[in-house]
């Protein structure tokens, strides 16, 4: 990541690049204990929302704001506890009818929300679920995500 940031024109760019940079958030309700994923039909898998930076962006935390925003409906969400970059890895992306397989470099962030009713999937194939953590982690067996939660859990306590 760190190569790929220093060297690449543009290390957002999705079309460009075998390996760019997303940005993602796990949404948590702090209160219940509680957290937010998303169906992703393309993973076939639960995960955090989050994705692309959209041309011109380059701020990871923007990103992760602006996605999960797009993703829930919440217009309330906040880096919780800090706005620390939380978790970084590479995922593999299974090739798609427009796009050939790839790899994110998904820098990950905690957003917080007051409101977890006013929750509301952006589309009718991305439903949304609240979990606890442990169940989060039981849906989301090996996948790197189970790694996510685990740091979601010890600030939690």
């Amino acid at each position: 990541m760190t190569r790929l940031a220093a060297s690449a024109p543009d290390p957002w760019s999705r079309g460009l690049l075998p390996l760019h940079f997303t940005a993602s958030a796990l949404v948590v309700h702090p209160p219940t204990g509680r957290v937010l994923l998303r169906w992703h039909a393309r993973q076939e898998r639960w995960l955090q929302v989050g994705g692309h930076g959209d041309p011109g962006e380059r701020d990871p935390l923007a990103i992760a704001l602006r996605e999960a925003a797009e993703e829930t409906g919440l217009a309330d969400l906040t880096p919780w506890p800090d706005a620390a970059l939380r978790h970084a890895v590479i995922c593999d992306v299974r090739a798609s009818a427009t796009e050939s397989a790839h790899q994110h470099a998904d820098l990950r962030f905690i957003l917080a929300t007051q409101e977890p009713n006013a929750v509301k999937p952006e589309n009718d194939l991305s439903p949304l679920r609240w979990l606890t953590v442990d169940e989060a982690l039981t849906l989301a067996g090996a996948n790197n995500l189970s790694r996510t939660l685990d740091r979601v859990k010890a600030l939690l306590r």
